[in-house]
């Protein structure tokens, strides 16, 4: 179920009556059927196969649990290996399958297998890492196992982030379910705002973006360097406001219910490195990759920071977060991109402070900033390139041809204007948005980093809680204005369902 769908206009306020309307020992099950309801409105066969892993970790984390010894490590290795296993068959194995029949073809080699028909069930890399996570703390003996069948299950399949989280921890989770939630108003309400800001990203900035993103990415040798430099500038803020936006609706609908989850996002494109972009980026995911993977890795060999190793831990990390967003050399190049950032700018660390130093630069500490914010952002947008593309020979050639056409640009501007030559008005191309829908979209895209300055001193729902009601009320009825009269409801499945 989409969260941009009628059905769930209706489903959201109907479980959230019956949650409220009925005692607190029923409600984690109303949750569980909803959990349910919610994931099978997509393929509703794939609920077995999310019962599969939902059975192998629960009786793992008993049997971590209460053994002692080797043991304890052997049922973790085995609930690890399962529960992969089911998300490298239906993820990854048409990957590599074509891939040795590439090669196999390039060595005249015989290669009879085909590629097979298989569906990726919808979210499961997401409640794939969330039931790792249990598994993985119940071992480290920070989270007991959870002996409450309905409970652990709801765990994994709690509908506002079963398919695109926040990738939760069971220490922060499970306990919940069993606290009783009163019905609050203040809470209510603040969980109601925080939705219907993540429904105007989604519907009338991403969804928007998205229809000249498609027209450029979709047909690349049909533009040039301009339109590939606007296309992915544009996808920058679309990713961000529909995964933002997915994880607003959760967080929102979670806490309307009194569910506390973890903030996935914080400003990302006012970082000013690349290695302070992946602490306000999809915060669940890269938290899960320090906790459970980096940390592991390093500490394992007791790895000295700067050394060969340790770079290329952090390396492995990163190519192995591009492979995690999909089964495509695209979000491989993506995530091997930034991990060469990190590692190159912590090897030119001396280099780039000695030349700061010689220009003089962080004598102006405003200018600075922003030179690193821009700096950072065009390192991002970079490599969305290839996050973008369909596949790695589209991206490849956006990324040769994205200083040709420039000179044409700029002799067109003086007579046609900037809005209209990158509209695509005088250029003759369709970029499906006309010069009204261009402008809105650039506006859009403004009014949202404004938001995210005003944010810098707090949340806004908390500052418009101190507001008189005729500005809190004219906000909140310009924001359901806003959705009803510029929102693209054409029903787009979010981008992190794919993952």
């Amino acid at each position: 179920m989409l969260f941009n769908s009628l059905n769930f206009l209706v489903f959201f306020p109907l479980v959230t009556f019956l949650y409220f309307a009925i005692p607190h020992k029923y409600r984690w099950f109303l949750l569980l059927t909803a959990s349910c309801v919610f994931y099978m409105f997509f393929i509703p066969v794939y609920i077995f196969i999310l019962a599969t892993t939902i059975l192998i970790d629960y009786f793992a984390g008993i049997l971590i649990e209460k053994t002692e010894g080797p043991k304890r490590k052997r049922y973790l290795v085995i609930s690890i290996i399962s529960t992969c296993v089911v998300l490298i068959i239906f993820k990854y194995v048409n990957f590599f399958n074509t891939n040795f029949a590439l090669m196999a073809k390039f060595l005249h080699w015989n290669y009879p297998i085909g590629v097979l028909k298989i569906i990726l069930p919808i979210g499961l890399s997401f409640h794939t890492f969330q039931s790792l996570s249990y598994v993985i703390e119940v071992y480290r003996g920070k989270q007991k196992a959870e002996h409450n069948f309905g409970i652990y299950s709801l765990y994994v399949m709690f509908y506002p982030q079963l398919v695109a989280g926040p990738i939760e921890r069971p220490q922060n989770l499970i306990h919940q379910f069993y606290e009783e939630h009163y019905f609050d108003y203040s809470r209510v309400t603040n969980g109601l705002k925080l939705m219907a800001w993540g429904m105007f990203k989604k519907v009338v900035i991403a969804d928007r973006l998205a229809v000249l993103v498609n027209q450029i990415y979709n047909a690349p040798t049909e533009y040039s360097g301009p339109y590939f430099v606007l296309a992915t500038v544009f996808f920058a803020f679309q990713v961000y406001c529909d995964f933002s936006g997915y994880s607003d609706i959760a967080i929102g609908s979670a806490q309307v219910m009194g569910f506390k989850l973890m903030d996935n996002f914080n400003r990302p494109y006012f970082s000013k490195s690349i290695a302070e972009y992946w602490k306000r980026w999809h915060i669940s995911l890269s938290t899960w990759f320090r906790d459970y993977l980096y940390l592991p890795l390093s500490q394992r060999v007791g790895l000295v920071i700067g050394s060969w190793r340790w770079y290329f831990n952090f390396f492995i990390v990163f190519v192995i977060s591009g492979l995690w967003h999909g089964a495509n050399w695209t979000y491989v190049v993506w995530g091997a991109l930034h991990g060469f950032y990190f590692i190159f700018a912590m090897w030119i660390k001396d280099f780039r402070e000695r030349v700061y130093k010689r220009i003089g630069i962080k004598s102006y500490p405003r200018l600075f900033k922003y030179y690193q914010i821009i700096t950072t952002f065009s390192l991002v947008c970079f490599a969305l390139i290839f996050f973008r593309a369909k596949n790695i020979s589209d991206a490849f050639y956006i990324v040769g041809h994205l200083f040709t056409g420039w000179r044409e640009l700029i002799r067109a501007v003086p007579t046609s204007g900037i809005i209209s030559v990158l509209a695509g008005r005088e250029t003759g191309l369709s970029l499906g948005l006309g010069s009204s829908g261009f402008i809105l979209s650039l506006l859009l895209i403004l009014f949202v980093e404004l938001i995210h300055l005003i944010q810098r001193h707090g949340s806004i729902r908390h500052m418009l809680t101190d507001k008189p009601f005729l500005v809190r009320w004219s906000f909140y009825y310009c924001l359901l204005l806003g959705i009803i009269v510029f929102g693209v409801f054409n029903q787009t499945q979010f981008i992190y369902f794919q993952f």
